[in-house]
């Protein structure tokens, strides 16, 4: 099986581009294949349509949280209010979250999703720093209209199956809270690489294979990006990995998950 680990942005250039790691998952075994650099939403869009069978993990969040979408009033169904969305511009999108959270009580101005609170991600309406909300708006609707399957919360062409994945998780259990990337380059340093050697080498050696169930191939170049996008979009290709192993129990998803607000893939926090 074809399994992509594609770490995302809301606004991918020549400097910044959407990354993504090809791999090939067969029996117990994960080895890399192929990086690409996606320069804008073109060449995302094209992997998204490319004929399966494959398997994707993507850094960013599906959904919303349910008290948003009830509050706001959008559809009751993660495919009604993705569409909904796409209806707006960025402008726009950004300014619904902002007017949502003006007069709202402190504590209840961003809303977690339940994978989120298990997960210690942040908000998925979270617009500075790291935007996550501008990725779900970049990155959910294309999605939707890509006719990828989501498993638990879109069903689309099951040949192409997409799955929501989180790096920080594993790079918590394998390295703790060791900063390993920055995007700055004044921020860059040498305590960074060697934190994401020491993550490349955890995760493909002993302890990555007792916490997913296989072997993990990867170059040692992956941990030479100062910004880590390279090394990220190899785990989340582990993510999707250890989700396509189970495929026939809905890809490793939660029995408790919120259908409207999607799960993260991972054996992690439930």
């Amino acid at each position: 099986m074809t399994v992509f680990g594609i770490d995302f942005t809301s606004a991918p250039s020549s400097r910044k581009p959407i990354t993504c790691v090809r791999t090939r998952f067969k029996g117990a075994s994960l080895s890399f294949e192929e990086l690409l650099h996606l320069h804008d939403f073109e060449a995302f869009e094209g992997l998204l349509a490319a004929p399966g069978p494959w398997v994707a993990g993507l850094d960013f969040p599906f959904g919303q949280a349910r008290r948003l979408v009830e509050n706001i009033g959008w559809p009751d169904s993660w495919a009604g209010y993705v569409a909904a969305v796409s209806r707006l511009d960025r402008a726009d999108f950004r300014k619904v979250l902002e007017d949502y959270k003006r007069d709202r009580a402190p504590g209840d101005k961003q809303h977690k999703r339940t994978c989120d609170a298990l997960t210690r991600s942040q908000s998925p309406q979270t617009l500075y720093g790291t935007p996550v909300a501008l990725m779900f708006y970049e990155g959910a609707p294309r999605l939707l209209q890509a006719g990828v399957h989501l498993p638990c919360n879109h069903d689309g062409d099951r040949s192409r199956v997409a799955l929501e994945v989180y790096p920080g998780i594993v790079a918590r259990r394998l390295i703790g809270r060791t900063s390993y990337k920055n995007d700055s380059k004044r921020k860059q340093t040498a305590e960074q690489r060697r934190a994401r050697r020491s993550l490349l080498a955890a995760l493909t050696g002993k302890p990555g294979e007792d916490i997913y169930g296989f072997s993990i191939a990867a170059p040692p170049e992956l941990a030479e990006d100062p910004g880590g996008d390279d090394l990220d979009a190899l785990i989340c290709a582990v993510q999707a990995a250890w989700g396509y192993s189970r495929a026939d129990s809905d890809y490793g998803a939660p029995a408790s998950l919120d259908r409207l607000e999607g799960w993260i893939a991972d054996p992690g926090p439930r």
